[in-house]
């Protein structure tokens, strides 16, 4: 339904009519609406790889978990406004958030931070599902090209070194991996060399 309808189609009436059989009779299988939200994020989550931060060091297992994270939701992008709007409590994604953060931990990022760098990865990986699905184009100046020369040039460029859209979406994506990666190695650098100074009497 959600994949189909997207997740404004998602109810349990709605479900229970799909099913053959009365609302009412669901809460003999499940525990309301949030019950069955935590069950989508499950068959969403089985479709992600976090076997990579048990062999792999800290960075290039975090690249290669984004890589099958934006996958697996852009396999399901409707369901992204249903799951990012509910609390989680999914067996399934605390397991893979429990991967995650050890296996930062184990590559020398303070437990303060764990979670700060989870959500800003996890905030790149869902932009760019959505990036990978989006109906193109998704800037379009025409009309507008004098107003906006320098917009209107980078499209023009962009447009004659790319074949479709999802060339332009896995550009866009490595790009961005690339940046974020760098970026997140050269902060906890910054923060080991922070941690080993002495302090200085006062």
């Amino acid at each position: 339904m959600i994949d189909t309808a997207g997740a404004g189609a998602f109810s349990l009436p709605r479900l229970a009519g799909r099913l053959g059989v009365r609302a009412a009779s669901l809460y003999n299988h499940v525990d309301g609406r949030a019950a069955v939200i935590e069950s989508v994020r499950r068959l969403v989550v089985e479709e992600i790889d976090v076997s990579v931060f048990a062999v792999l060091p800290w960075p290039d297992a975090v690249a290669a978990w984004a890589r099958s994270y934006r996958d697996a939701f852009a396999r399901h992008p409707r369901a992204i406004d249903l799951l990012v709007t509910t609390t989680i409590g999914s067996p399934a994604m605390l397991a893979m958030y429990e991967s995650v953060v050890e296996a930062l931990a184990r590559g020398g990022w303070p437990s303060e931070r764990l979670v700060t760098v989870l959500t800003s990865m996890e905030s790149f990986v869902l932009g760019s599902a959505l990036d990978l699905v989006a109906s193109p184009p998704m800037i379009d100046p025409s009309g507008q090209g004098p107003r906006v020369p320098a917009l209107t040039a980078a499209l023009h460029a962009t447009h004659q070194h790319e074949h479709d859209k999802a060339a332009r979406a896995e550009q866009a994506f490595d790009a961005g991996l690339d940046a974020l990666l760098r970026g997140l190695v050269a902060q906890l650098a910054e923060v080991r060399t922070s941690a080993a100074e002495p302090r200085r009497p006062r």
